[in-house]
């Protein structure tokens, strides 16, 4: 069964890493490691958060997280900042070609990450703001707030693959 979350009907507490445990109030039900998804990841912000359990079941959906209880709100939030962790590129150190794969290494805010690029362009989007979003070969993604604030070498470096 469905359920909507429409406010303070339920608990939520951060359980491990991107899960979550609900407790509804009324039923006193209690579903565990409820894996919580963006069901608009690009422009749903903390609206509609679907819940599924350790099946891939949809059991619930959150309609909006400014409804929640402060900690219930908080737990979910954690959980889907962790879920959709995109690092922050902000200088780039080195972009080597070789044999049309593209091996970068780049300082984020999560440290130095080195990663490849099979396919820069399909696989580096600018976006109209300044940010560049980018898809290594194993899916992981990346961000660049705005490249055009980076240091110039960076700045050189990525512009030859927008």
């Amino acid at each position: 069964m469905l359920r909507y979350i429409d406010g303070p009907e339920v608990k939520l507490t951060q359980n491990d890493g991107i899960y979550i445990d609900a407790e509804f109030y009324h039923t006193k039900e209690k579903l565990t490691f409820l894996e919580p998804h963006r069901l608009f990841p690009k422009s749903g912000g903390n609206k509609y958060i679907t819940l599924l359990d350790s099946e891939g079941n949809q059991v619930a959906i959150i309609r909006d997280t400014e409804n929640l209880l402060p900690e219930s709100k908080k737990a979910v939030e954690d959980a889907l900042e962790e879920y959709y962790m995109i690092p922050k590129i902000t200088k780039f150190i080195k972009m080597v070609d070789t044999f049309k794969i593209w091996m970068w290494t780049a300082e984020t805010d999560h440290g130095t990450l080195t990663f490849e690029v099979k396919n820069h362009i399909s696989t580096v989007k600018p976006l109209y703001d300044g940010r560049v979003m980018i898809t290594d070969s194993s899916d992981n993604r990346y961000e660049i707030p705005d490249y055009r604030k980076m240091d110039k070498r960076s700045v050189k470096m990525i512009e030859k693959m927008l």
